[in-house]
């Protein structure tokens, strides 16, 4: 019950196959690769921005999102 073998694998692999198709898995780990771009480049972003921070006494700036008013509106109707 350990582990699984060859046979195991193979069948999940041909359910996947079957359930996702040959052309969505590529598509799939497309956009994960995109999202682990995006987030080593905000991660790169906030140390860039940390370095040019002065050392002493420095404060930090909050940042506030707007909600559209559609939005909120649909929130409310749930």
């Amino acid at each position: 019950m350990g582990s699984f073998s060859v046979w195991h694998w193979l069948i999940v692999l041909v359910i996947v196959l079957v359930l996702f198709g040959r052309g969505k898995i590529p598509e799939l780990m497309g956009d994960f690769a995109k999202g682990i771009k995006s987030f080593k480049k905000g991660m790169s972003d906030d140390d860039a921005t940390e370095a040019n921070a002065p050392a002493s006494g420095a404060t930090t700036t909050a940042k506030t999102v707007d909600h559209k008013a559609d939005e909120v509106k649909e929130t409310s109707r749930s």
